[in-house]
């Protein structure tokens, strides 16, 4: 049923876009839309891995229909906040503080406040911009070194809320939190900031949605809910935050139509990572007996939502929408299970999220514009996260600075049909901070296994070398070692990382200082 319903809403897109428009009829400013899935694998997406995905995806699927869909397109980490900085910004992410890992609870902000994001950019030609969803990019909680014990508990431990701690949450949080969405660059925001950590209550602009005054009860803790405790709302409901954010998404959508100006909406979605608390509506409906499995289907239905929403206000035409997740699928998330049943969440590659593998950091990567972009067309030009930019930039007629979007480089001419590629390398990290970097089909691993936090998930030959390299087009899954046999071309690798490493950027332009001294070669020891 819902593969007819995408289909036919496809067949109705085509039928009245017509052909596609001439360089002269583009939109000079058209509206932006950037969903950003969390945590959805490369094979999570049927029209990635027809052979080895059981769970439909329909909406996903008819929006690579009638756009191009990039089949080496690559997020900057393999888990979530560097990819989000890398995404907004055009950089690295690991040319700030952030080595490794993610910004962790309560952490400051990531995004350097003079830096030029895609939002503080559109709002100079014009646009109202919006961020809908999960943030985790560091705010500046107004949290005391003697409070803080008081809203981030142990892990594992779930104590009663006293008045003392009811009394601190009333001063935090009814005060406003600085350094968030609305101070990069966003005119509004609405989310959760981290779905699965605290506080468990939605967040408008600057302000909480509410005072929190409970703990999250302890059964909210199980079977890939929350992790870590903390104040709550009573009757916090984990399931009904993906469908409050898709309405939210899809009503700004009818909004903003409404008043005939540009809009920019930055959707990262909550899902399909934890917490995976599957609306009502989806619970079974994949037919694997896996919460995950539903939570992937009710993913795809946001996106069809907000498909619907765009022809609904009539702004197919103005509208470019950019679909992508921020790393490949959690393998703690029943991967084995998934696996045993005949899906497979990284398609035909190796790894899972927060590898330096291609599982952990290659990811589903579509854009659609009806009448501008060909549909149905396929990309096996390598592209990057950071490129939307540079890219968007382009489209928009924004001339970039020295000192922005440092590793951005534009795929316009690519959505175009104009050229075949736009950037010949490309750097990728694990969670740990190993280092990946591409030329062409060449890959170069810094160091030994996957270098994330779950790579014992994936099978790990032994191998004394102390780095990888892997020639892609003739091994995709990354089992046969080359760097023994081409040490002048591993060398080569070595010395383009260090050169994007010291100057600052890996675009044309002038050297940019890094925040703080990368460590790159840390992993690895020759």
């Amino acid at each position: 049923m819902l593969q007819r319903i995408a289909f036919f809403l496809l067949a109705v897109w085509t039928v009245s876009m017509g052909g596609r428009l001439t360089a002269g009829e583009v939109p000079a400013r058209p509206n932006i839309i950037v969903i950003l899935a969390d945590d959805l694998g490369y094979g999570d997406v049927q029209c990635y891995n027809p052979k080895r995905s059981k769970i439909p995806t329909p909406y996903i699927d008819a929006l690579a229909q009638r756009g191009m869909r990039f089949t080496d397109g690559h997020s900057s980490s393999g888990v979530c906040s560097p990819s989000r900085y890398t995404l907004l910004t055009g950089r690295y992410h690991w040319r700030t503080r952030l080595q490794q890992g993610i910004v962790g609870y309560l952490e400051r902000p990531l995004i350097a406040e003079d830096r030029l994001t895609l939002a503080s950019m559109l709002k100079q030609r014009g646009y109202h911009t919006a961020c809908m969803g999960k943030w985790h990019l560091g705010w500046n909680w107004p949290v005391s070194a003697e409070e803080r014990p008081f809203l981030a508990p142990k892990r594992g431990t779930f104590p009663e809320a006293t008045e003392r701690h009811r009394a601190i949450w009333r001063k935090v949080f009814s005060q406003a939190i600085a350094g968030g969405p609305t101070t990069r660059g966003f005119d509004t925001y609405f989310g959760t900031d981290v779905p699965n950590w605290p506080p468990f209550c939605f967040i408008e602009n600057d302000r909480t949605v509410g005072i929190p005054s409970v703990f999250l009860p302890r059964e909210l803790f199980r079977n890939h809910l929350a992790s870590q405790p903390g104040p709550a709302l009573p009757d916090w409901d984990l399931a009904a935050i993906l469908p409050t954010l898709a309405q939210r998404a899809s009503d700004y959508v009818r909004r903003q139509a409404k008043t005939g100006e540009p809009f920019f909406l930055y959707l990262p979605l909550t899902s399909p990572h934890t917490p995976v608390a599957v609306a009502a509506p989806w619970r079974g409906k994949s037919g694997l007996g896996l919460p995950i499995a539903d939570f992937i289907m009710q993913t795809d239905a946001v996106v069809g939502q907000v498909l619907r929403a765009v022809q609904e206000a009539g702004i197919e035409k103005e509208t470019i929408i950019f679909f992508t997740s921020d790393n490949g699928f959690a393998p703690y998330v029943d991967v084995r299970k998934l696996e045993a049943q005949g899906h497979f969440p990284s398609g035909p590659w190796r790894g899972y999220k927060g590898d330096a593998w291609e599982g952990g950091h290659r990811v589903p990567f579509v854009v659609s514009w009806p009448g501008i972009i060909e549909s149905g067309s396929v990309s096996h030009a390598l592209v990057h996260q950071a490129d939307l930019m540079a890219t968007i930039a382009e489209i928009v007629g924004f001339e970039l600075p020295p000192d922005a979007a440092e590793d951005s480089f534009s795929f316009w001419p690519i959505l175009q049909g104009e050229k075949e590629e736009v950037r010949t390398h490309a750097v990728s990290q694990s969670s740990r901070g190993m280092m990946a970097l591409r030329v062409g089909s060449w890959k170069l691993i810094l160091g030994r296994g996957g270098g994330g936090y779950w790579s014992r998930m994936s099978a790990e030959p032994k191998s004394d070398e102390p780095a990888q390299l892997y020639d892609l087009s003739d091994d995709p899954g990354e089992q046969i070692n080359l760097y023994a046999r081409h040490p002048e071309r591993v060398e080569m690798m070595i010395e383009l990382v260090q050169e994007i490493v010291e100057r600052g950027r890996s675009t044309p332009g002038p050297r940019q200082p890094n925040d703080v001294p990368v460590r790159w070669r840390r992993f690895y020891q020759k």
